[in-house]
């Protein structure tokens, strides 16, 4: 009886480990965000200021778009939600969204900005 209850406290302990270890593996995953910036006639944009904004900070990470108008952004956290957008000159891109029930680990997304 004594042998019985040992290897059913082993096997909850084994059981509660493995799922606490698995729980956090899914907390730490990282993904990554990237895309283009495009002008209104569909013309990559150089230089414009792409802005993130984690959600659970309030924190802003920035970047420049390259010659061809693609910037990235990573790590970034799969537990908090993000808001990207762009700005050239005076004019800003509509803001999108990356929600934490986004899975997968390659976001892209493209931003447009209205220029004249």
């Amino acid at each position: 009886m004594k042998k019985l209850a040992v290897r059913s406290l082993l096997a909850i302990l084994v059981l509660t480990f493995a799922s606490a270890g698995f729980t956090f593996a899914q907390s730490t995953a990282t993904r990554t965000l990237s895309g283009k910036v495009y002008a209104t006639n569909d013309v990559p944009l150089s230089g414009a200021i792409v802005y993130l904004q984690d959600s659970k900070t309030n924190g802003i990470r920035s970047f420049f778009s390259t010659s061809n108008g693609s910037y990235r952004f990573g790590p970034l956290s799969s537990d908090a939600d993000y808001r990207v957008w762009a700005k050239y000159k005076n004019a800003k891109s509509p803001t999108k969204t990356v929600s934490s029930y986004d899975t997968r680990t390659n976001i892209v997304i493209d931003l447009h900005i209205k220029t004249r």
